[in-house]
């Protein structure tokens, strides 16, 4: 799990602990490894950018993205000090990172006053939410988009 003689879990912690006492946002830090080497950071900054999407793993992929010059992370592992929320998850997955290693759990995050619970089934009552709209006119969008860069990936 570790490599070159370091805990990336404890550069995990020192990432929320930075944000903790910079009030950045909650106790939530990351670090992204690929090939034994540190590649992105990132700590809990909602409340530092007011932007309830600055969560530790994100900030830490966005960093990672930004250090590589990808969106493709592939071969990279994420340590963060709790379990990703939905969001985070769905984040991780579209950068292709292979591994998570986590500290607290979900149970432990509502402990102390997170509500990531709730989101887990969220998704289920997208319904109550969403309705479909232009269809046929976003489509056309997609279409215009496929054809662009047909043999381009």
């Amino acid at each position: 799990m570790y490599t070159n003689n370091m805990n990336y879990m404890d550069e995990a912690l020192k990432e929320a602990y930075e944000g903790i006492n910079k009030n950045h946002g909650g106790p939530f830090g990351s670090v992204i490894v690929k090939n034994g080497k540190i590649i992105g950071r990132g700590h809990n900054c909602v409340l530092l950018k007011g932007d309830p999407t600055c969560h530790g793993e994100m900030e830490a992929i966005r960093d990672a993205c930004k250090n590589l010059g990808t969106h493709d992370l592939s071969g990279s592992i994420l340590y963060t000090t709790a379990e990703p929320c939905p969001m985070c998850f769905g984040g991780i997955l579209w950068a292709n990172i292979e591994k998570i290693y986590f500290g607290c759990n979900i149970k432990d995050t509502s402990k102390i006053g997170f509500r990531d619970e709730i989101f887990y089934n969220a998704y289920e009552k997208r319904e109550n939410i969403t309705e479909e709209q232009d269809r046929d006119k976003c489509l056309k969008l997609f279409d215009y988009y496929n054809n662009l860069n047909a043999g381009r990936y």
